[in-house]
């Protein structure tokens, strides 16, 4: 695929961010590209020339490229997956399980991605809406997980779940995650979720802190329609939590709906992507024993 305009996000404020912008920027600038720099980041590097919205980037740039880490891939994410755009990341955080490019490898990274050279991958996401007396309240979509919490800490909450038409159960506890495939590596798997791969249309219903000990973690189908219904016995009010950035707030009796959006996000990797290579790597797995 050839990319002609290239938008540019990264954390505003962030020596290392910087650092990377402005050897992306060179590289880019060799290869005649157009270039657009999220509006935070270039009023932050004092360079308003190619400043852009996300918004703008997704509708003018063929490939976007995130600087930093997981959370600032997830946020740009949910905005670009609305647009027909490809995304890379170039890792300045921690795990980067969705960053896939070092710093000192950007040069021959864009050699690669310039020459068709990379995996691109289509990622399904998530759209979660809060109905209350049956009309909608709000909508918000989702990358990694929608998780359903208490607005208090160390509170249970009744509520009961349906995937379609199914009842499953009702149950006491802190709340539920329902996750991707992408976002089962991240709060799904620190509440003792399963790894789902990439690929699989699936989803995984991971309770956190059930009352009962026989709850364990489901995966179901992700063309599934979950339905949360919230009991109308929880004194407070609960919320939705939209790869943690997003909250929306969920009255007792109100009812949620989540469902795969019609929209998907598509990742650009290395040639030498491997996703067994990235979970030995990010979570320390034992090498070949020969």
């Amino acid at each position: 695929m050839r990319y002609t305009t290239v938008g540019l996000i990264g954390k505003p404020s962030h020596e290392a961010t910087h650092s990377s912008i402005e050897i992306l920027i060179d590289e880019l600038n060799k290869r005649n590209c157009t270039i657009l720099i999220e509006n935070r980041i270039a009023q932050s590097m004092n360079d308003s020339s190619n400043a852009a919205s996300m918004a703008q980037i997704g509708e003018q740039a063929d490939l976007a490229i995130v600087v930093g880490g997981d959370g600032n891939m997830l946020g740009a994410a949910r905005v670009l997956a609305e647009y027909d755009v490809d995304v890379v990341g170039v890792n300045r955080g921690n795990l980067g399980f969705l960053t896939d490019i070092n710093p000192e490898d950007i040069p021959q990274q864009l050699d690669h991605i310039f020459n068709n050279k990379t995996y691109r991958e289509k990622r399904f996401i998530l759209e979660a809406q809060v109905f209350r007396d049956d009309k909608l309240q709000q909508s918000h979509s989702a990358i990694n997980e929608v998780v359903l919490h208490h607005s208090k800490v160390a509170h249970m909450m009744e509520f009961e779940l349906y995937v379609g038409s199914d009842f499953v159960f009702s149950q006491r506890s802190d709340g539920l995650i329902i996750a991707t495939p992408t976002g089962s590596t991240a709060y799904s798997l620190s509440g003792g979720g399963p790894i789902l791969v990439p690929h699989l249309d699936a989803l995984t219903l991971v309770p956190m802190f059930p009352h009962t000990l026989s709850n364990r973690p489901v995966v179901v189908d992700a063309n599934s329609e979950i339905t949360l219904k919230i009991s109308k016995k929880n004194t407070d009010s609960v919320q939705i939590s939209c790869d943690s950035h997003v909250v929306i707030a969920v009255e007792p009796g109100d009812y949620v709906k989540i469902r795969k959006n019609k929209k998907h996000l598509t990742l650009v990797h290395p040639p030498d992507y491997n996703y067994f290579n990235v979970l030995r790597t990010k979570l320390n797995w034992g090498s070949k024993l020969y």
